[in-house]
Order: C-alpha cells, then sequence, then structure tokens
C-alpha cells in the first residue's frame, strides 16, 4: 500500500500496560500503510491495545468505520456492514451504478430482501467500490474487533474488498479470540480475509511487574508483593483475569488467610468452569483434590483415595480443564502422570467454589500421601482446625526446611500458619513463630507482609526480646526511608533496656539512622562501632559481624586509616555465614573495597561468588544489591551491554520487591548512558534524585546527583552537569565522605568545568581530589584526572603537554582494565587534534567504543565524523582575525566565537562541540562580556575592524 499516513506523534495510553513491543510493531506497520490483525486469548488485552491504536491513528486519518461483533448477534446478516458503513456509505453512494447501490441499500436498511446468493457480486462491487470512493478522499482506518463474531456475510464482502485494495490508503486493524494455548495458524482464516502482506501479532501473558504496574494504573495501591504474586500466578499474566482477581479481594471482607488461595469472583468461575456441569460429582472432587495440590500427579491422587482418578482426569482433559499425561510418561516438569490445568484460574476457581469442609476433606487426603514435608504440613495445617501444638511444631520445623532450601517466602507462610494453629501457652509462642516469619518475609522481599506482621507483633508482645526484634523488622522494612520511622528508635531503646544484646541491635540501626538520616559519617561509623563492642559482650556474632561490615564501610568512604583493619576483624573467624553472604555484610565491604581500589578481577570473582549464595537462599534484598555490584564490574571494565542487562534485572527486582528503587535508577541510569538510550539515563537518573530527596536519603542523593551529571555530560548538557556535580561535592564534603573512588564523578565536573569556560575551577577540583586519590592509592580516579587536566592544559594553548598526558592517562586505563574510561582518553586526544591542526582521526576511539558497546558514545563519534570542522579558508574571517582580544577568551569562548565568524547558529555549534545550546548561550554571554560587545553581530564587526586595521 501507498505510505499516505504520517506517524502521530501522541503520549502512549496509560492503559496499555506492558506492550511496549506489540506497541513498536503494531505503529511501523500502520505508519506504513499496512492492516493488523491482534490475536489472543479472552481478556489478554486486545480490545485496549485496539483502542489505544485507533485513538493514535484517528486524528491522521480521514474516515475511521468501526464495528464491534457480539456473540448474541452474530446470526444476524450484514450487522457488521451496518455499523461500518451505514453512517458514511450515503456520502459516496452517489457515484455508484445503480444495481450496486439497490444491492448495497437493501444490506444496510434491511428494506427490502437482500442476500449474498441473490445480489452477489453487485453487493461485493459495492463494498469495494465505497471504500475506493471513501479512500480517494483520505486514508480510510477500519476497525473490527472481536473477528470470531463478525456475521458470515458481512465477513466475506470485508475479505473480497480487502484483496482488491491495493493501493489504496486503506487500513484494517481488528482483534479476534484465539484459544489459551497458542496453536499453529489458528489465527489464518481471519488474516486471509486481510489484505496482502498484513501483519498478525499474538498478545502474551503480562510479567508479574507489569500485573503490578496495571493494578497500580487502575487504583489498586498498597498491595503486598506476596499478594501481587498470588495475582500473578492464578490469573497467568491475563490482564482481566489480574483485576477482576484484584476487585475481588479488595470486596472481600476477610482477606485469605496464609496458606488459601485468593477469593475468584463469580464471573471468572463462570467463565472458566462452565464445562464443569460435563462431570460427575466423584470427578469434579477429583479435581478439587488436584486444585490442592502442589504437583499433583495421577498416581498422587489415587494414593489420596481418588480410585478413578485416571479416567476422570482423561474426561477433564477432553473438556479442555485440564492437561494429562498417562501414569507411564512425564509431564514437562519431569513428573510421571503430571496433571496440569488448562489455566491457573481453573485450579482456583474449583477451590473457590467448594465448601470449607470439602476443602478441608482433600487437605487431609494429602497431608497423608504428599511425598514433600513441607506440602505435607501445609496439608496438615489446612486441614486442621483450632490450635494443635503438634501441627504448630510440624509446621515450624517446615519452615526452617523451606529457609534451608532457599524459600524464605514459603517460611514465612509455613510460619504464620504455625502461629495460627500455636495454643496460648506453648513455648515458643504464637508471636514468636510470627516474628520468625516477619523476618522470613523480610528476606524474601516481601516487604509489606513483614511490617504488617511485627505491628501486629508489637500490638500483643511484653516480652522485651520480642519487641526490640519486631521493632527491627519495622525498621528494615522501612528502606532508605529510614526518616519515616524516627519516632520508632525511643521505643526500641526503651524495651532493650540494659540488655547488651538488644541495646546492640538498636545501635546498629542508630548507625544506619546516622548516616542516612542525619548525614553524618563519622556519627554513623560511632554507632556501629558501640554495637560491635555490644555484640561482643553478649556473645552475638551475628549483630558484631554486621555492625564491623558497617564500620569497616564508613571508614572506607571516609578515607580513615582504620579501614583495613576493622576490615579484616568483619572477615575474622567464626563467620555466620549467612550474615557474610548479606548486603550489608562483610562480603559485600569487601568487594566494595576491591573495586575502589581498582582490583575488577577480584571484585567480579567475589560479588559472582556472593550473588550466587544469595540466590540460592532466596534472600532477595541483597540480590538486588549484587546484581548491581556485578553491572558495576562490568561497566567499570567497558563491558557495557553486559552492565546494561544486569542493571535492567537488579532495577526490575527492585520495582517488583518494592526495595531500593532509588538505588537501582541511580545506577541504572549510568549503564543507560555509557551502554544504551541517553534520554533514558536522564529520565531515571532524574528519577533517583527525586526519590532521595523525598526519603531524605543524602548518600544516595549525592550519588544519583552524580549520576545525573554524567547523563546530562554525555548529552553534551555541560552545563547542567556542573550544576548537579557541583551539589554532588558539596553534599559528600559535608558527608565527609573524601574517597573520590565512591562517586567518580570528579573528573567529569572538571571536564564541563572546562566546557563552560571554568578551566581555573577545574583545575582545583583536580588538585583537591588528586591528593585523595594519591593518598588512598586510587590509581584508575588518578588516571581520569589527568585526562581532564590534558582539557585545561589545551585550553591555556598547551596541546603537546596535553597530548602527552592524554596518551598516558589512556594507556594506563588500559593497563588498569577500564575500557570505557580509555575509550574516553581516545576521545579527548582525537578532538584535541582535532582543534589543534584542524583535522583528526576518530578511528581509535571508535574502536575501543564498539569493543565496549559503547552506543552513546558512537553516536557522539558519528556526528564528530560529519561535523568536524574543516580548515578555514584563506578568505574567510577566521579566529585569528580576534588575535588582539584572544587573551580574554578560554578555549570553549575561542572556539564558539571562531564559528559565530563562520556563519554557524547556536545549535549548529552545540552539534559540532557537543555541547548543549544552553552552552552555547551561556558561552555567548561571557564573550560579549569579555569583549565589551552586546551580540553576535559585533563579533564580525569586531573581527572585520580588526582585519581592517591591520
Amino acid at each position: 500500500m501507498r505510505r499516505d499516513f504520517e506517524e502521530p506523534v501522541r503520549p502512549r495510553s496509560e492503559q496499555v500496560v506492558g506492550r511496549d513491543e506489540v506497541l513498536v510493531r503494531a505503529r511501523a506497520q500502520l505508519s506504513r500503510g499496512g492492516s493488523l490483525l491482534l490475536h489472543g486469548p479472552p481478556g489478554i488485552g486486545k480490545s485496549t491495545v485496539l483502542r489505544a491504536m485507533t485513538a493514535e491513528y484517528a486524528e491522521s486519518t480521514r474516515t475511521v468505520l468501526r464495528c464491534s461483533a457480539t456473540e448474541s448477534e452474530s446470526h444476524l446478516p450484514f450487522l457488521a456492514l451496518v455499523d461500518l458503513l451505514g453512517l458514511v456509505a450515503d456520502e459516496v453512494a452517489d457515484a455508484l451504478p445503480a444495481p450496486q447501490q439497490a444491492a448495497l441499500e437493501a444490506a444496510l436498511t434491511g428494506r427490502a430482501e437482500s442476500s449474498l446468493h441473490q445480489d452477489g457480486l453487485a453487493l461485493r462491487l459495492a463494498v469495494l467500490s465505497v471504500l475506493r470512493a471513501l479512500a480517494a478522499k483520505g486514508p480510510v482506518l477500519l476497525v473490527a474487533d472481536d473477528l470470531q463474531w463478525l456475521d458470515a456475510p458481512s465477513a466475506e464482502l470485508l475479505g473480497f474488498a480487502a484483496r482488491r485494495l491495493g493501493g489504496m490508503p486503506v487500513r484494517m486493524l481488528g482483534a479476534v479470540r484465539t484459544g489459551t494455548e497458542p496453536k499453529e495458524q489458528e489465527h489464518d482464516p481471519y488474516l486471509r480475509a486481510y489484505p496482502p502482506e498484513a501483519l498478525a501479532l499474538r498478545l502474551t501473558p503480562l510479567s508479574r511487574p507489569q500485573v503490578s504496574e496495571l493494578l497500580v494504573a487502575r487504583g489498586y495501591t498498597g498491595l503486598g508483593r506476596s499478594t501481587l504474586r498470588d495475582i500473578h500466578h492464578t490469573s497467568g499474566g491475563n490482564p482481566l483475569f489480574a483485576l477482576e482477581l484484584a476487585r475481588a479481594l479488595a470486596e472481600s471482607p476477610t482477606p485469605p488467610r496464609p496458606g488459601e488461595p485468593l477469593p475468584v469472583p463469580t464471573s471468572l468461575r463462570a467463565l472458566v468452569l462452565s464445562r464443569l456441569e460435563l462431570l460427575s460429582a466423584e470427578a469434579r472432587q477429583t479435581l478439587l483434590v488436584a486444585s490442592a495440590g502442589a504437583r499433583p500427579t495421577q498416581t498422587l491422587l489415587g494414593s489420596a483415595g481418588r480410585r478413578n482418578a485416571e479416567s476422570e482426569i482423561a474426561l477433564a482433559a477432553s473438556l479442555g480443564l485440564v492437561t494429562a499425561h498417562t501414569p507411564d510418561a512425564q509431564g514437562p516438569d519431569g513428573q510421571e502422570g503430571a496433571v496440569r490445568f488448562a489455566h491457573p484460574l481453573v485450579s482456583a476457581a474449583l477451590y473457590a467454589q467448594a465448601t470449607p469442609q470439602e476443602r478441608r476433606a482433600a487437605h487431609a487426603a494429602l497431608s497423608t500421601v504428599a511425598s514433600d514435608p513441607i506440602e505435607r504440613a501445609r496439608h496438615l495445617a489446612l486441614a486442621t482446625t483450632g490450635t494443635d501444638e503438634q501441627v504448630a511444631a510440624r509446621l515450624s520445623e517446615a519452615a526452617a526446611l523451606a529457609r534451608d532450601r532457599g524459600a524464605p517466602s514459603v517460611a514465612a507462610q509455613l510460619g504464620l500458619l504455625a502461629a495460627r494453629h500455636t495454643p496460648p501457652d506453648s513455648l515458643p509462642g504464637a508471636d514468636e513463630r510470627r516474628l520468625r516469619s516477619a523476618e522470613d518475609a523480610l528476606t524474601s522481599g516481601e516487604i509489606d507482609l513483614a511490617r504488617e506482621v511485627a505491628r501486629d507483633v508489637l500490638d500483643r508482645a511484653t516480652d522485651p526480646a520480642v519487641r526490640v526484634r519486631a521493632w527491627m523488622v519495622v525498621i528494615d522494612s522501612a528502606g532508605q526511608a529510614m526518616a519515616d520511622v524516627e519516632a520508632v528508635f525511643p521505643q526500641a531503646l526503651a524495651d532493650a533496656g540494659e540488655d547488651p544484646r538488644l541495646l546492640a541491635l538498636v545501635h546498629y540501626q542508630l548507625a544506619w539512622r546516622g548516616l542516612l538520616v542525619e548525614g553524618e559519617m563519622a556519627k554513623g561509623r560511632e554507632e556501629a562501632a558501640q554495637a560491635a563492642r555490644l555484640a561482643a559482650t553478649a556473645g552475638d556474632r551475628s549483630t558484631e559481624l554486621m555492625a564491623l561490615s558497617f564500620q569497616a564501610q564508613m571508614e572506607t568512604l571516609m578515607g580513615h586509616p582504620a579501614a583495613p583493619e576493622t576490615l579484616e576483624k568483619a572477615l575474622a573467624e567464626p563467620q555466620d555465614l549467612r550474615v557474610a553472604c548479606d548486603h550489608n555484610g562483610a562480603g559485600a565491604t569487601r568487594f566494595r573495597w576491591q573495586i575502589m581500589s581498582d582490583q575488577l578481577t577480584d571484585a567480579r570473582t567475589t560479588i559472582t561468588r556472593l550473588l550466587g549464595e544469595v540466590r540460592r537462599r532466596g534472600m532477595v534484598e541483597s540480590e538486588v544489591h549484587f546484581l548491581r555490584g556485578l553491572a558495576e564490574t562490568e561497566l567499570r571494565s567497558g563491558h557495557c551491554a553486559r552492565a546494561l542487562d544486569l542493571a535492567h534485572e537488579s532495577l526490575r527486582l527492585a520495582r517488583d520487591t518494592g526495595m531500593g528503587e532509588a538505588a537501582g535508577n541511580m545506577f541504572t541510569s549510568l549503564a543507560e548512558a555509557a551502554g544504551g538510550d541517553v534520554h533514558r539515563a536522564l529520565v531515571l537518573a532524574g528519577d533517583a534524585v527525586r526519590r532521595a530527596e523525598d526519603d531524605g536519603d543524602l548518600i544516595y542523593l549525592s550519588r544519583a546527583l552524580g549520576a545525573l551529571g554524567h547523563a546530562r555530560l554525555v548529552a553534551g548538557d555541560a552545563a547542567g552537569t556542573v550544576q548537579s556535580l557541583r551539589r554532588a561535592r558539596e553534599l559528600e564534603q559535608g558527608l565527609g565522605i573524601s574517597d573520590p573512588a565512591r562517586g567518580r564523578w570528579h573528573g567529569d565536573l572538571a571536564e564541563a568545568l572546562v566546557l563552560v569556560g571554568e578551566p581555573a575551577e577545574a583545575q582545583d577540583v583536580i588538585t583537591a581530589t588528586r591528593e585523595h586519590a594519591v593518598r588512598l592509592r586510587r590509581a584508575s580516579v588518578l588516571a581520569v584526572l589527568d585526562r581532564a587536566e590534558a582539557l585545561v592544559k589545551a585550553t591555556a594553548g598547551q596541546y603537546e603537554a596535553a597530548a602527552q598526558q592524554l596518551t598516558s592517562a589512556q594507556d594506563r586505563l588500559a593497563q588498569l582494565g577500564y575500557g570505557l574510561e580509555e575509550a574516553r582518553a581516545a576521545l579527548a586526544l582525537a578532538r584535541l587534534r582535532a582543534e589543534q591542526s584542524g583535522r583528526g582521526s576518530y578511528d581509535e576511539a571508535a574502536r575501543l567504543f564498539r569493543r565496549c558497546k559503547a552506543v552513546p558514545w558512537l553516536r557522539q563519534l558519528e556526528t564528530a565524523s560529519v561535523t568536524a570542522p574543516a580548515p578555514a579558508a584563506p578568505s574567510a574571517m577566521a579566529p585569528e582575525s580576534l588575535l588582539p582580544h584572544l587573551d580574554r577568551l578560554a578555549s570553549t569562548e575561542r572556539q564558539v566565537a571562531g564559528l559565530v565568524l563562520e556563519g554557524a547558529t547556536n545549535r549548529e555549534i552545540a552539534a559540532r562541540l557537543f555541547i548543549s545550546v544552553k552552552t552555547v548561550e551561556a558561552t555567548l554571554t561571557r564573550v560579549y562580556r569579555k569583549l565589551g560587545i552586546r551580540s553576535r553581530v559585533d563579533i564580525v564587526r569586531l573581527a572585520a575592524g580588526q582585519r581592517r586595521g591591520n
């Protein structure tokens, strides 16, 4: 088809969640004049995408024709044709031959009997003629939803016309329901009714983060991670099902208890269980037992008393309720005779429809035959009413087993079940078991559940040890927003009394408060040291190790001479393995020391080992941190694509759990600026700054400002870089951070200061930072500072010295393994030579950036190869015309003035010098002030007058 359609510039609909890839492909297809067929199971979001695409393209389309078929009206002939053409046919009817006009009028009005058999050719040609006539006046968009219910005559007419509209600006945009399980060519009959080269797109289930985003967008906020996980699992990622489940949960007077499934609304039960009536009562009971099991097999069902399980499951499979394998065949999960429900919602609906007595009977049958001890304990709990210490004890044992298996989320649920069945006078008590489940929930990233349980414990508990541990959960669940729990600390100290073990726990949290809330690194160090002493007195090695690790981190960032000694204490035996791999433990502190000391290979080994261990243990928050740490190691090494993938993985997990999203945004911004998209880097860094400010988190605020400054530098906004990084410098000075390897923004600030014409301040930054880097032996920082200092020398005309310094910096960065920084040094050297001689080769820099897969930097090089300034012709007014005035101008100011003489606009100057238009404007303002003139015209006059004077 002709490309008569413009790409609309419209914001993405807020209702469309998780369909970015589909929308990109759909827009590309429609914008080139093609047609599109969306297909997928009920509720998957076809109509939502259809409406969004129609809204986007309606303004650039002269005529939009719509129809939406329904099952109850699918027997009415020509109904879809009436919806599509009923309001527009009169507009072009006069141009139709009389037989076509008569046939179309009969079909649209029903005033005369009409059929494809009676008026076949005339009616087909009439529809084709109408569409051609409308297209002659402007683009036509034909939108048809639920094509599976389109009446047969309308479908035949549209197919006839579609196959003959070649070359006309007519697009078809439709949606059709296909099965839950994708079947090859299932949508083909509908696609054959489309124009040639139409594109079919299948909508797939949403991921868990996308379901979470959808629910928040629809007003279902405050759902815990475990609830979101259950909604995603039960819905199978189907948007409609997820929304209905969330609605039922919101309307339920009592939320489901631990171990119980979500409430399933009647609307969804009817949708998925309509075929259940074809089964006998016994077969339905067999399916109920299967729905209660974690991994049901036909053998398991037989052992649970379902003697006819094989034939009953076979019948259910024939009705599409389950998929089953014969007892001697393995299912997809390796189980022999596995039974799998066609959709998770079928299982949930079966369970929801059963009576409490029927559910307990199913669980009782499974509690003695399930092979896994964790599953047996869960079934026993759900089959038991009231309190029972033996049941509670078995559940506690199962929770410990789940914990050891690296499934803290399962352990949390089992712990809550144990607490529910614990008699009032038992030891350990119900509160103790609840508190342990809250700690497991923290480990698994279920922050909301942990906080809720801890608060519930605090409402009843009187034991100081239990209360202090509960306060610790409340504080930990606040994450970086520790200012939100200020009132907790006095209460925790009061509950701790004189007990050194309990006081150690509180002072460890006070160390974090001193750092995050008060912004005093020295105070955080003092509190951590006190916590370590108290824990040692009490014989609490775990808390002592955590406190020593925190103290070592603070001393490292402060450049304190005691840092190596404290780190050795934190790494000394005996060790607590769980603490050793915690993201605030000694292993993480060792990694931070290694990466700040340029030991990239050792840092990669350390962080990879830590990441594997926390994944094995199910420590989600630590996994978030260690994914980010591994990404940082790859970024330092110049593996930008790998770093970007890891950063995105960490950020997805952070958003899914609600832990550390600000820090995730901050680091992902750095990764995007190195190997992705600069615009995304700016957005992420800006969001990180806002979040850190809202949380009152000064530590991450300085890091976020560093990321924002770097993104602005890569984007060409030197003035914005200076603004962000000056603020980061002030914050770190106030916090007492003196190690430049922590944020590594100092070279960027110096470079940006040179670009905005402030070389003296740039040199001050370099000199002050170099003093700390030399003392702490930060070799990579020193090389980056030399790279920046070379730019300062170039502004003073010391080109040879600058070139030598850049060459040395590049060689040292290569030896240290800092691939991206090495490439940046090569780029600076190429620019220096181009500025010095008017010619320069960017080949070496391009090779290094390609090796790093540093996409934003390669785009800069593409611009450089196009806009590199050629030597001025002898007759042109070159910057030398201003020689008597050059000593008043900085290097960038001289370049800008010279380009003004060449007649370049501010935008052209910005592109050629890799700075923003705002920076060009600010630079020109300084040039005017220094030369005593008012405008760019005065620059030309000044140069011309100087030439006449010569």
